[in-house]
C-alpha cells in the first residue's frame, strides 16, 4: 500500500472536503430536522460516483461502494444541537466563515466533519482500488443521534438490514468519527436518562400548611442527587459517592475498566412542576437525571440508586422512579420507540479491527497524535483512548456487539460549544486513514468477542 500517495490524495480532496462542509452546515439540521443536509449528502455522494445511495425510513442517507458481502461501516451523525444563546456567537453559526486553518459553524466539529472525511475517504478507496475482495463500504449519515444515542442503528439493524437481506453479523465493524481529538478510541460511558416524580396536594398560598408542597419534597431529592455526584465513598458517608465504582471494595469485577472510563455521573437537567395559579402550593414537581454509567454500573442499579436515596424513602409512595422512553417522529414521519438508555462498551485494545486503526496511523501519521498547531494542546495523551461523552457506539457496540472504534476530526471540547470550529488538516488526516484501513483490516486476527466490557440490556423487549 502506498501511504504517500493516500496522503497525497486526501490532500488534493482538502478544498472540496472544506466546500462540503461549509455546505452542510449552511442547512441548520437539529435533531429531527435534517431533511435538508440529508439531501446535501445524498447529493454528494452521486457526484462522487457511490455505487448506490438511499435514504432509509428513518431518514438516515447511506452510501455504498464495493460489492462484497462483508461490510466495513463508517458512521457519522449528521443532526446537530441548536444554536443556544445567539449573543454567545461572533458569527453567524450557520453561514460560518472559514480561515486557511479552520472551519466555524454549528456542526463542524459535532459532527459534520467526520462526514465530510468519510464520503472523501472512501471515494479515495475506489480510486485508488482500497477496498478489499469480498467487501464494501457502508458510509452512514445517521440521523437522531443528538436526541437519542445509537436509536439510528437500532432502526439500521432492526428494520432497514432486514428489508435489504443483511445480517448485522456482515459487519466486520463500524468506524465511528465522532471527533476524537487525534486519537483512537476504543469505548466510553454509557448513558440513561431517569425522572424522577414527586406528588403534592395544593391549597391556598395564604395558608400553605393547609397542602403538601411537591417543590420543597424535590428540594430534599435534589440535594441527595447532588451528594450522590459529589460525595465520596468513606465508610462514614451515608450517601456514598459515584467514585465508589473506581474502587475494588465495591466494584471488584469491573474497577479496572471504570478506572480507564472515568467515574460515573449524574446532574438535574431538567425540573417541572404543576400548580394551580402563583399563589397555589405546587401540587407536583419532577426532575430529569442525567446520568453517565461507568463499567460495573447496570440499568437497574442506577434506578435503585436513586430509589435508595433518603428522601426519596423518606416520601415513599409520593415519588416515582422511572426511565425516559423515546418516540420523537424523524424528518421522515417514522417514530421508533426504544428507551432512554444506551450501554456502556469497551473494546480489547488488541482487536482486530482497533489494530487496523493503529496500523493505518502508524504507517500515515507515526505512533503520536497529530494535528494543526492550534488544537495539539488538546492532543498530549495516548494514541488510544476513550471518548468522554456517548456515541452511536452504545448501540453499534453497547447493545448489538458489532465492532466499533472511533478515530473522527475535531475536539470534544467544540461539541455543544457556541464559536464551533473544526480543522482543515483534520478532515484530510482522517480522510486518509479510513482509506487506508481496510486494506490493513487482518480478519484473520478477529477473535470470538472483541469486547472488553460491554453493559448487559434492559428487560424491555425493543424491536
Amino acid at each position: 500500500m502506498n501511504f504517500d500517495a493516500i496522503k497525497k490524495a486526501a490532500q488534493g480532496y482538502r478544498a472540496d472536503m472544506t466546500r462540503f462542509l461549509r455546505e452542510m452546515i449552511s442547512h441548520p439540521s437539529e435533531s429531527c430536522e435534517e431533511k435538508e443536509v440529508v439531501a446535501c449528502i445524498k447529493a454528494e455522494m452521486e457526484k462522487l460516483g457511490y455505487d448506490q445511495v438511499e435514504v432509509d425510513g428513518l431518514g438516515n442517507v447511506i452510501g455504498w461502494m464495493g460489492s462484497g458481502d462483508k461490510i466495513i461501516a463508517i458512521d457519522s451523525h449528521i443532526d446537530t444541537v441548536g444554536v443556544g444563546n445567539r449573543d454567545n456567537w461572533t458569527h453567524d453559526p450557520y453561514q460560518g466563515y472559514e480561515d486557511d486553518q479552520v472551519i466555524y459553524g454549528r456542526g463542524g466539529s459535532d459532527q459534520e466533519g467526520g462526514m465530510a472525511s468519510a464520503v472523501y475517504g472512501v471515494k479515495i478507496m475506489k480510486e485508488m482500488g482500497l477496498i478489499p475482495a469480498g467487501y464494501k463500504i457502508m458510509v452512514v449519515g445517521s440521523v437522531q443521534e443528538e436526541d437519542c444515542d445509537g436509536m439510528c442503528w437500532q432502526y439500521i439493524v432492526n428494520k432497514f438490514f432486514p428489508a435489504k437481506g443483511i445480517q448485522k453479523e456482515q459487519v466486520e465493524f463500524v468506524i465511528s468519527t465522532e471527533p476524537t481529538d487525534g486519537g483512537i478510541y476504543r469505548g466510553h460511558r454509557g448513558r440513561m436518562e431517569i425522572r424522577v416524580d414527586v406528588k403534592g396536594v395544593s391549597c391556598h398560598g395564604s395558608a400553605p400548611e393547609r397542602g403538601d408542597n411537591a417543590i420543597y419534597k424535590m428540594a430534599d431529592i435534589l440535594q441527595d442527587v447532588r451528594a450522590l455526584n459529589e460525595n465520596d465513598d468513606a465508610d462514614a458517608t451515608p450517601i456514598k459517592g459515584l467514585v465508589k465504582m473506581l474502587n475494588p471494595k465495591y466494584n471488584p469485577q469491573h474497577y479496572e475498566d471504570a478506572r480507564f472510563l472515568g467515574r460515573g455521573t449524574c446532574t438535574t437537567s431538567q425540573i417541572f412542576y404543576t400548580s394551580p395559579s402563583r399563589c397555589a402550593v405546587a401540587d407536583s414537581c419532577s426532575i430529569s437525571i442525567d446520568r453517565r454509567m461507568t463499567a460495573g454500573e447496570t440499568w437497574d442499579s442506577c434506578l435503585q440508586e436513586i430509589r435508595d436515596l433518603p428522601s426519596v424513602k423518606k416520601y415513599g409512595e409520593d415519588v416515582k422512579v422511572s426511565m425516559y422512553m423515546y418516540d420523537r417522529p424523524s424528518w421522515t414521519g417514522e417514530v421508533y420507540e426504544t428507551e432512554a438508555y444506551f450501554p456502556t462498551w469497551i473494546n480489547k485494545e488488541n482487536a482486530a479491527h482497533v489494530q487496523a486503526l493503529v496500523d493505518a496511523h502508524h504507517a500515515l501519521f507515526g505512533d503520536k497524535r497529530v494535528g494543526p498547531q492550534g488544537a495539539m494542546h488538546l492532543r498530549n495523551r495516548p494514541l488510544i483512548d476513550k471518548w468522554t461523552f456517548s456515541t452511536n457506539g452504545v448501540a453499534i457496540q453497547g447493545r448489538y456487539g458489532i465492532p466499533c472504534v472511533g478515530f473522527g476530526p475535531g475536539a470534544e471540547s467544540q461539541a455543544h460549544a457556541p464559536n464551533e470550529i473544526t480543522w482543515k488538516d483534520d478532515l484530510v488526516t482522517c480522510a486518509a486513514l479510513y482509506a487506508a484501513v481496510p486494506g490493513l483490516y487482518k480478519e484473520e486476527n478477529k477473535t470470538a468477542d472483541v469486547t472488553q466490557f460491554r453493559a448487559g440490556k434492559t428487560d424491555n423487549d425493543i424491536k
